[in-house]
């Protein structure tokens, strides 16, 4: 399940993970937010905070995942990835390159400084 956060800056989109996170959560939580920052600011930040409750992604997830960072490719200009998950850390430290923007990991208990950092 994906949650948006509130009272972040206005080019920032939060969500936080919990449980499994599905297709059906992207099309109705994420996508919608994103493009509502696009649409007043044209670029857009992102926290996604995998909360401590998360459990995976749906194979359907991660595909929308794949398609929303490339639909949105030009938009993107700081994403921080909130978890201790060491393999989240890892697989975002290793594809972050990709990205056209900086890319950070914070762990859960740097909520503030992602959100700071994104901020800045």
């Amino acid at each position: 399940m994906l949650k948006l956060l509130p009272n972040l800056p206005a080019k920032v989109v939060g969500i936080v993970a919990s449980g499994q996170v599905t297709a059906s959560d992207y099309e109705t939580v994420l996508i919608p937010a994103i493009e509502s920052v696009i649409k007043e600011h044209r670029n857009v930040r992102v926290l996604y905070q995998l909360g401590p409750d998360f459990t995976g992604f749906s194979a359907g997830a991660m595909w929308e995942d794949l398609k929303t960072g490339t639909a949105y490719f030009k938009a993107w200009e700081r994403i921080a990835v909130v978890t201790d998950l060491a393999w989240v850390t890892d697989v975002t430290r290793f594809l972050g390159f990709a990205m056209p923007c900086p890319v950070k990991v914070f762990a859960n208990s740097e909520l503030s400084d992602a959100t700071n950092w994104l901020a800045g």
